[in-house]
């Protein structure tokens, strides 16, 4: 029998800029004689959060202070299962979520995953709010309201940044969308430790009082077909369809039953997170494995299956049947009927108009060019800029200058000396709308 305790964790969130990374940095700094394992997240098509984070450079590493930290590069139950290896070098995790992640799923995952939920107990969920910009973070963005709606502790951040009169007004705002949850105030995420960690505060029961839907998942897939197959080889053939792709697993031995789909289902979660392989019209699909069906070209495309027992099988796609008229054949071209079908909550989507722009260049940036393009870019698009972040390589400076901003708000300071690495520069900015090829041409024109 395991006797020992499960470890816990706390769940870190917060829309962009609010505040996390550094909070991140206390707590991998500070000599609080805790043994933590930190696994951060990030949004955008190059991760960057872990040069902001003190001397993170491989995706787990451990601290001076005790601390352990991840960079999550794949799939979070594969993180934690790792880290359970480890098992003597911690007693606690801190997930710091992405700033524009519903923090659902996140801690779904220590209530669905038998094996997580045997090792880990949700502990509570902390969000960080920006003071100066929550009000119209609201209006604009549902993350902002989940991350609230979901929090056990809110730390009301940069009050320094508002007046008394408008803070009052905030603080009781976000109270008034999560009464259950206990609200700090704090500059520059300057809270003790205690307001983040061994809170003891989620509660499974009254988490479903509040969201009766709380423990129904959601899939990176849309629909699970079953089919019962003989011995043979079946054509699967597709229809033009919304995507010029379809993401799908085939599992094997599928059961027709709720308990069964939801096994089949969770197998496949963890078969989505993997690479995956392309697979294209007139190719076999392979059993079991995580596949993307090329589907650009025009008319029906067609993929086959080879069955070599008396067998049912799931296929657990990333789209309905009827989006791309999907039909299941035997050799002789007779339609194979579905046993059962199902469909699922999909994984949460973001704002399509919400993305991230990421520029690397190497060499140097002249810092009157640089100053003056970031002033035209703020002016005139910082309402749309809801974070920024990176580092930049200053002409005739010795060190990095790492900068970070939330809309019109820019700070930036020095960092270590680039030594012998080379001299580089990475931008990140995730807003609305944002003009990616003209910014790249923008700040290529502040090259030296």
């Amino acid at each position: 029998m395991n006797t020992q305790r499960k470890v816990p964790v706390s769940i870190l969130t917060g829309f962009l800029g609010s505040g996390k990374t550094t909070l991140l940095n206390r707590i991998l700094s500070e000599e609080h004689g805790k043994r933590i394992a930190v696994i951060e997240n990030e949004y955008g098509e190059v991760g960057i959060d872990h040069e902001l984070v003190i001397n993170a450079d491989e995706e787990i590493f451990e601290m001076s202070n005790g601390c352990i930290c991840c960079t999550v590069r794949g799939d979070l139950i594969r993180v934690l299962g790792n880290l359970m290896k480890r098992r003597d070098k911690f007693d606690y995790v801190l997930v710091e979520t992405t700033g524009l992640a519903d923090p659902g799923p996140v801690a779904q995952t220590f209530f669905m995953d038998d094996e997580i939920r045997a090792e880990f107990a949700l502990d509570g969920i902390v969000t960080l709010v920006d003071a100066a910009h929550i009000e119209q973070q609201l209006g604009r963005s549902d993350e902002s309201t989940e991350q609230i709606a979901f929090a056990d502790v809110l730390v009301l951040n940069k009050t320094d940044l508002v007046d008394g009169e408008a803070l009052d007004r905030i603080e009781a705002r976000i109270q008034d969308m999560n009464r259950m949850a206990q609200v700090v105030r704090s500059e520059r995420a300057n809270v003790s430790l205690d307001t983040v960690l061994n809170l003891g505060a989620f509660d499974l029961d009254q988490m479903l009082e509040r969201r009766p839907a709380f423990l129904e998942p959601e899939y990176p897939f849309e629909w699970t077909g079953v089919y019962s197959l003989d011995i043979g080889r079946y054509e699967l053939s597709l229809a033009d369809g919304p995507d010029p792709t379809m993401s799908l697993v085939v599992v094997p031995d599928q059961g027709t039953d709720d308990a069964a789909l939801r096994e089949g289902a969770e197998w496949s979660v963890r078969r989505y997170a993997e690479p995956t392989e392309l697979i294209r019209p007139g190719e076999e699909i392979p059993v079991g494995k995580h596949v993307n069906l090329r589907l650009d070209s025009p008319g029906r495309k067609s993929f086959f299956l080879e069955v070599d027992a008396q067998v049912r099988v799931g296929l657990y796609a990333q789209h309905t049947a009827e989006e791309f008229d999907l039909q299941l054949t035997n050799a002789e071209g007779a339609t194979i009927g579905l046993e059962v079908e199902r469909t699922w909550v999909v994984q949460h989507e973001h704002d399509d108009d919400v993305g991230s722009i990421a520029i690397e260049r190497d060499g140097d940036v002249d810092p009157e060019r640089l100053n003056a393009w970031l002033g035209k870019l703020l002016r005139e698009r910082g309402v749309d800029i809801f974070r920024m972040k990176g580092f930049i390589s200053l002409a005739g400076d010795s060190r990095r200058f790492v900068f970070q901003g939330v809309h019109m708000l820019f700070d930036g300071q020095p960092d270590r000396q680039w030594g012998d690495a080379p001299r580089r520069n990475q931008l990140v900015f995730i807003g609305r709308n944002l003009d990616e090829e003209s910014m790249r041409q923008e700040f290529d024109a502040c090259l030296m």
